[in-house]
């Protein structure tokens, strides 16, 4: 049964592939987009133009069933986009400046005080100070947990802002190589994330490393490891984070303990990555999921 609602605020946005395949993306709409399939409610706060990727964005999610209650609709900007090249099997990312999502408007906010609510964001929406701002105004009338998931995307963060973030979190989620950008090497990993999570006061604090798997560490001091299993077929890992996170929302909502939270969490992102793209337009996909977990 459902505790409270998420919150997700972010972006929205088509990921262009070098082949001209365009997938519908963007990392909070990941998330806001499993969770649906899952059986969640999720409150998506995010921005398009008024363009044709924009109506193509607000079918599928009516397609799909989320609300369109606060996606707005932008004037002048354009539906974002993001070029995608697969360098040694990594993808690397083309963002483009002044999207739609940079826009989020506070005034045209509905239904959005739900104080007990979880908040999950992202990085990359607030680059730009109206949609910051927009924010910023949402974390003040928020008493409930805040996930940030964090995607420094060069060269749209500034590591002031992103310290300001963490340090209004509980529950933060980023890659090993992130965690070097933002806190400096302590001699291994787990020493590394025993300062960051401190210096932020977190509740949870969660690493991924890839094909390494994850590990997390709790305001108690205990780590938890997770690793993949070693028959995963890679197709491309556009979106594991965001599948991973999803299932970590479910855990959070749900209140699993944080090894089981993980480890479904890594089987999720691992089928994922056996898939074109970050989203999946199957519900049959999610149904093993939702029955092993106890969620239908």
């Amino acid at each position: 049964m459902l505790n409270k609602q998420i919150r997700i605020f972010g972006e929205v946005l088509f990921d262009q592939f070098p082949d001209g395949q365009q997938v519908l993306g963007g990392a909070p709409f990941n998330v806001a987009w499993h969770l649906h399939a899952f059986g969640q409610i999720p409150g998506f706060i995010s921005r398009v133009g008024n363009d044709t990727e924009g109506l193509q964005i607000k079918q599928a999610m009516l397609n799909w069933g989320l609300s369109l209650e606060n996606l707005q609709t932008d004037p002048s900007y354009a539906t974002g986009k993001v070029q995608i090249a697969v360098v040694n099997g990594e993808p690397q990312y083309a963002i483009l400046a002044n999207q739609a999502y940079d826009f989020i408007s506070a005034a045209q906010l509905k239904g959005y005080s739900y104080p007990e609510d979880v908040l999950y964001h992202g990085t990359l929406a607030l680059r730009h100070p109206l949609s910051a701002a927009t924010f910023d105004k949402l974390v003040a009338e928020h008493a409930g947990k805040v996930f940030i998931d964090v995607n420094l995307r060069s060269p749209w963060w500034q590591i002031g802002r992103v310290k300001q973030l963490l340090g209004r979190a509980d529950w933060a989620k980023l890659n090993d190589d992130e965690l070097i950008q933002l806190q400096p090497v302590q001699g291994s990993l787990k020493k590394t994330m025993q300062l960051f999570r401190k210096n932020h006061d977190l509740d949870v604090l969660i690493v991924t490393c890839g094909e390494r798997g994850a590990v997390a560490l709790n305001k108690q001091g205990e780590f938890f490891d997770v690793v993949p299993a070693t028959t995963v077929a890679v197709v491309d890992t556009v979106g594991a984070g965001d599948a991973f996170a999803a299932v970590v929302l479910l855990g959070l909502q749900h209140g699993w303990p944080l090894p089981l939270t993980l480890q479904r969490a890594q089987v999720f992102a691992s089928a994922m990555v056996g898939r074109r793209g970050a989203t999946v337009q199957d519900l049959n996909f999610y149904q093993a999921y939702t029955h092993a977990w106890q969620l239908d």
